[in-house]
């Protein structure tokens, strides 16, 4: 029988892939926004809440790949900063005018980037 200090070991060697936590908090996001899309009369309320989760993600991500010592070839971390900047603008359009057809493009950025990220 396997002690709980060697359970605990062996789950503090598993090593998660940055990116595959990455892409899961963007589909994360994106189902969040989809279920506000989906159900709009019902969820509208939670819009504030997930667009900030969103805005808070892609800020992170905008984070990341501004820095100096990012591994990412420079093509690839400028393409993902102007897709942060474009997430960041339309997400005000959305908080200034809330329609659930708005939220298709933050969806589609998040489960496209997610799924770049999974497939790496």
């Amino acid at each position: 029988m396997r002690t709980p200090t060697q359970v605990y070991k062996d789950t503090a060697n598993v090593i998660i892939d940055p990116r595959e936590v990455e892409a899961s908090l963007l589909y994360r996001s994106a189902s969040r926004l989809q279920a506000i899309q989906d159900q709009w009369e019902e969820k509208a309320k939670d819009l504030r809440d997930a667009l900030i989760f969103n805005r808070r993600l892609w800020a992170m991500f905008l984070a990341s790949v501004t820095r100096a010592e990012n591994p990412l070839p420079k093509e690839i971390r400028e393409n993902v900063a102007n897709l942060g900047i474009f997430v960041f603008k339309h997400t005000v359009v959305v908080e200034t005018n809330p329609q659930s057809n708005r939220l298709s493009v933050l969806i589609s950025i998040n489960r496209n980037v997610a799924a770049g990220l999974m497939s790496r």
